[in-house]
Parts: structure tokens; sequence; C-alpha cells
């Protein structure tokens, strides 16, 4: 809550995922929520008395047409959760394709920008509100054979840095979450894509993943959902242009296969 007033808060790509988990830590909270997803089906089942729009988070004219709706229906924005991401190709850099890493990057990297730039207006005028970009471990580390990932979630740090100090005198921090292996479908994917690739099972990869954190787990979308809830909160207040992991402590991003 801002004072007595409710938060209003955006995730893009919160219809799944990471991006659902901080739509329900930030409505448990009493938050008006409003998530957006490229997913029609996703939305369909979501909480109802959230708002919700089908969108793509990198194209620009949906974004601007998103925020004169989030204008003109509450006035303004206290939370914005750039989430929005896809895992892109599992490749060795000699057979990436570069239509893959485009697609990479304009999902990751320009869909952060294009909620950065399109939520600092709003911001601005009512002199406060939070920024929090959902970048990854592969931003803070290399990460084989997932180059265009790793690059865009690394641009991220760098946007949300230069975000914090652009915005910090008109009250705006900005942060970013490095979230390590989640559980969920998504990393399934990624897991099996990894296997094909090193001629390996599915569990041998997870098992890598899991060993190359001092906590040997992976962790839950509740637990970057939780981040952000802080990030936001009034504890949070003088926390701005941190990349901060939650990961269980990565010390070796590359599975041990």
């Amino acid at each position: 809550m801002v004072g007595d007033v409710k938060k209003r808060v955006l995730i893009t790509a919160g219809a799944s995922g990471i991006g659902l988990a901080m739509a329900k830590a930030f409505a448990d909270e009493g938050a008006d929520i409003w998530v957006t997803d490229i997913d029609p089906n996703a939305l369909k089942t979501v909480d109802p008395s959230w708002r919700s729009s089908q969108i793509d988070a990198s194209s620009e004219p949906e974004m601007i047409a998103l925020f004169k709706d989030i204008k003109a229906e509450w006035g303004g924005l206290d939370v914005v959760c750039a989430n929005a991401g896809i895992a892109g190709p599992t490749a060795l850099i000699e057979d990436m394709p570069l239509d893959g890493w485009r697609q990479c990057v304009a999902v990751n990297l320009e869909g952060a920008f294009l909620a950065a730039k399109s939520a600092a207006p709003l911001m601005k005028a009512q002199g406060r509100g939070c920024m929090i970009f959902t970048s990854s471990t592969a931003g803070l580390y290399g990460y084989p054979n997932r180059s265009p990932y790793s690059a865009a979630k690394w641009g991220i740090i760098g946007l949300m840095k230069t975000v914090a100090m652009e915005l910090g005198p008109f009250g705006i921090r900005a942060n970013a979450i490095c979230p390590g292996s989640v559980e969920g479908p998504r990393m399934e994917r990624v897991l099996e894509k990894e296997a094909a690739l090193k001629g390996t099972t599915r569990d041998a990869i997870y098992e890598g993943y899991a060993s190359g954190t001092s906590m040997r787990t992976f962790v839950e979308a509740k637990d970057v959902a939780a981040m952000a809830r802080f990030l936001a909160s009034e504890g949070g207040r003088y926390v701005s242009g941190q990349a901060i992991a939650v990961d269980g402590h990565t010390e070796n991003p590359d599975p041990k296969v």
C-alpha cells in the first residue's frame, strides 16, 4: 500500500510462471493488479478481479496502447514488473540462428526497455515508483549454449542500472531480480534441449544445475515473487540499482555433466 492507497502493479507476462507468482504476491497484500500476456488461454485462467491485456511486450505500439489504458483507468502506476521473456534457442555459438537470437533479445531486452520507457512518464508525474526487471543468473555469468538469452539478461542489468540513475532524482527506484533455475515448465523445456544437445538425460542436466548451487536446489517462482514484493515495499525504499540473485547461490552455471 502507498499510505492508505492501494498499490497499482503491472506485471508483463503475468499469466503464468514467475509473473503469475508476482501477481499473486502483490494481490495478497491488497494491490490492484494488471497483467499482460501474449497467450490468450493463459489470461483466461487468471483471477477475474485483475485487469488483463493480451499484448506482445516487445511491440512498441501495443505497449503504448497499454499504458494509455493504464493512465486512463488508474491515473498512474506504482510498480512495474518487466517480466516478459523467452528462453530462446539452445545451440553452440557457431550454430546459433540469427532469427532466434533476434527474437530472444527483442522479447527479453527490448520488452524490458519498452516497459521502462512507458512507465517513466507516469511515475515521474507522481514523484514515485518502483521498476523491477526480471534478469537471470545468466545475466551475472556466462551461460554455455544460451548466448542470446545470456546477452539479453546482461543487457537488462545495464538498462536497470542506467534507469536507476536517471530516475532516482524523481523518487523512482529500479532493481533487477536474477533467478537461478526455477522449477516449472519453461525450465523443463531448457533441460530437455540441453540434454539433447549434450547427448545425455534430462535428469543428468537437472542434477548438474542443482549441484552448481551451494544450496543444491532449484528455486520456486514464489521465491522470486517474494523478492519482488520486498523491493516494492517500504523496507526496500532505499534499495535501487541492484541486481539481486534468488538462486540458492550459483557457484557454476554450467551443468556438471
